[in-house]
């Protein structure tokens, strides 16, 4: 269990590479802990700064001292908000971290983070096992096809059963787990772990938090056991990796350094999942955890090239993880520090990334130079000069990124793909206190709508009201615990309201000629558009579908911006409208006479005229509903869910509870904990979260719009 503090250890890049980098790129990770809330995450990543040598005391998450937890509202509440970044080192390795939260309504920084990550550690509970959180992010790590390596963490608790847990990964996450260690014992006889690869035990010493690490004899009532294991794993790694299936063909005693190259490869190309245990509050199982880390999941230089479009011809294109090629990077974050003004959280895929240096944003068609770099621990900040290939940091002052931003040369662009986020499913009116403090609480909006794309802001048109929306109840209590916190905003907030939107149900077309005097200028523009439903969930999409002689390229900038800002007020009841495809189909300009003012009118209006031709229609947000119920009340709770237009999908069986899996509108589930706890004395639970917006029933629609 070797480890190195210092940064980094000079290793087999190319000699132009390691010339040019304290630790080679092959010696990197970029990693993500990922998992359900209270699986132990922020504890996990505390051991490991602190047995990397990044910190000298052990923060805990119950104390509120946890390092990665830098938020107020974070060690006020034990859990973690935001994703902190943090940079260790261990075994010649860089392990960049990012801690995400496991909270549902704070899933955008999961999904941020696992776009940039190439790897990720799966949190679960011993006791819980796969959670409804654990679900989601790891369907999130799906999405982006992330490796991964999973460890069965509080193997001291009552009730710790790594075999279950490892039976869920393979049921419930449709995982190919497969266990490399084995726990000593469990619960309170919990004393350390068997290494299935190099067949033996690993002890952790009491007297110094567990920093020592004593290799031992596999206790003898456990050899059978752990025989039969080993030899489960090398069969399931010998099905997907040739390597080792012949090498098994010709010697069943295969090396440990055979087996533990073939999981890497098998974990990296995700065909396998390897499993280990531990418990972090105790101090046991954090350092083999490391070795896993840095052993099976991948350096940039693992993972396929990063791919583009060339912006002007739309063209695919594909940069290398390489500190010489072409500069690319992706803004995956946005924050508002007090002291240093915007931060944006990025990360280099490919070229060099340097102080001073003049990057192009592709998105807005703009340069900005960069001020000032950051390695980032948390919410403690370190100035470097330059952010290599594979590198995570932060740039400071650039006022136009926004989250999913591409950075690039100019002379050499490319376009990422840009991060997709879920719609907002709740909301409520808030106001300042005080009319003076309105400028100022504006300007804390603005701030953080830039830094979580979940967060949204508008004004009620017939009120005047100010209305937040996000993705749960403890979402928008963060937010105004923010404002008051760090902008010194006393706010009064309405009740929370359903975040309703609008769509249309079948297909139209129309258009809208814009033709007034303006201060004396004539200003005309005729825009002709078509428009049919989306694919639920895939937002709205704008297709130019037209020629430069009817609308001119000049003035589809302004077109594309009069039909996005249409699409954020419906004409049903003022909500946004989503999942559409409008196409430009025609249009007509006049020489001297049309401008951009008068085509983005135009398209505004025109907007309006398609929408109402085809069949506006209200959406409600669902929300996926699991409860764990025991059998004596399960029809009660059944009953209650028709009561609340509930449907059941299934209802599982596990140990002595039911687990109902149901889909309820939001709308029916306000104040839904109280409704439980009567209907069960107190000895049910749920968690939910936001599955899709769907239409409301047509005998509900005029109710709602007249509220």
């Amino acid at each position: 269990m070797s480890q190195d503090k210092q940064n980094g250890a000079k290793s087999s890049a190319s000699p132009l590479e390691a010339d040019t980098r304290d630790v080679a790129l092959s010696l990197t990770r970029n990693i993500g802990i990922i998992a359900h809330i209270d699986a132990g995450k922020t504890t996990t990543s505390e051991r490991i700064l602190y047995y990397s040598g990044k910190v000298h005391k052990i923060g805990e998450v119950h104390d509120g001292t946890a390092t990665m937890d830098w938020m107020v509202q974070e060690q006020e509440r034990g859990i973690t908000i935001t994703s902190a970044a943090t940079t260790c080192f261990w075994n010649e390795h860089q392990v960049n971290i990012i801690d995400t939260p496991g909270h549902v309504d704070f899933t955008v920084e999961v999904e941020r983070s696992l776009r940039v990550l190439d790897g990720a550690v799966g949190v679960f509970c011993s006791v819980g096992g796969v959670q409804p959180q654990s679900e989601t992010v790891w369907r999130q790590a799906n999405k982006y096809q992330v490796p991964r390596v999973a460890f069965v963490n509080k193997m001291d608790r009552m009730g710790a059963n790594f075999e279950k847990v490892l039976a869920e990964l393979k049921s419930k996450l449709k995982a190919s787990a497969v266990a490399v260690q084995l726990p000593i014992g469990a619960a309170e006889t919990f004393s350390g772990v068997i290494d299935l690869v190099k067949m033996c035990a690993y002890r952790f010493s009491e007297e110094d938090m567990g920093s020592r690490v004593e290799q031992v004899e596999i206790p003898s009532e456990l050899a059978a056991k752990a025989e039969e294991a080993r030899a489960h794993l090398i069969e399931m790694v010998a099905d997907v990796d040739e390597t080792l299936l012949e090498a098994y063909m010709e010697n069943s005693d295969v090396s440990e350094n055979l087996i533990k190259e073939a999981i890497r490869r098998a974990t990296i190309s995700n065909q396998l999942v390897p499993v280990l245990a531990g418990s972090s509050l105790k101090n046991k199982g954090v350092q083999p955890l490391l070795d896993a880390v840095t052993d099976y999941l991948p350096s940039p230089l693992d993972i396929q090239a990063v791919r583009g479009l060339v912006p002007k011809t739309d063209a695919d294109m594909q940069r290398e993880a390489s500190d010489f090629e072409s500069l690319t990077g992706l803004v995956f974050k946005m924050a508002t520090d007090k002291f240093i003004g915007k931060l944006a959280f990025v990360r280099v895929y490919a070229g060099q990334l340097k102080k001073g240096q003049n990057i192009f944003n592709p998105r807005t068609k703009k340069r900005e130079r960069i001020g000032r770099l950051l390695r980032l621990h948390a919410n403690h900040r370190e100035e470097v000069d330059v952010l290599y290939a594979g590198e995570i940091g932060g740039m400071v002052g650039q006022k136009r990124f926004t989250t999913g931003d591409t950075i690039c040369a100019e002379a050499d662009p490319i376009l990422l793909e840009n991060i997709e986020f879920p719609e907002p499913v709740i909301s409520m009116a808030i106001e300042p206190k005080t009319t003076a403090d309105k400028d100022t609480m504006v300007a804390a909006l603005q701030d953080l709508v830039e830094e979580d794309p979940t967060f949204h802001t508008s004004i009620n048109e017939e009120t005047g009201q100010m209305i937040i929306q996000g993705m749960g109840e403890l979402h928008l209590e963060i937010i105004k615990d923010r404002i008051l916190r760090e902008y010194k905003v006393q706010a009064n907030a309405g009740k929370p309201m359903v975040a309703y939107r609008e769509s249309i149900s079948s297909s139209g077309e129309g258009s809208f000629a814009f033709d007034r005097e303006i201060g004396g200028e004539p200003h005309f523009a005729n825009v002709i558009l078509h428009i049919e439903p989306a694919t639920a969930g895939t937002g709205n999409k704008i297709i130019f579908d037209v020629s430069a002689d009817q609308i001119p390229v000049a003035f589809r900038k302004a077109v594309e911006e009069g039909i996005s800002d249409a699409l954020m007020t419906g004409v049903l009841g003022n909500f946004a409208i989503i999942d559409t495809k409008i196409r430009v189909i025609g249009g007509e300009a006049r020489d001297n006479e049309s401008s951009e003012m008068a085509f983005r009118s135009a398209a505004v209006m025109a907007v309006r005229v398609v929408v109402n031709a085809s069949h506006p229609i209200l959406l409600e947000p669902i929300m996926a509903l699991e409860i764990s119920s025991p059998e004596e009340h399960l029809g009660d709770v059944m009953g209650d869910l028709n009561s609340r237009r509930g449907r059941v999908r299934k209802i599982q069986a596990s140990n002595d509870l039911q687990i109902v899996h149901a889909d309820v509108p939001l709308a029916e589930v306000f104040g839904y904990a109280t409704t439980l706890r009567s209907l069960t004395k107190g000895r049910a639970s749920y968690t939910m979260e936001p599955q899709a917006f769907e239409p409301v029933p047509a005998h509900m629609t005029d109710t709602i719009l007249n509220r």
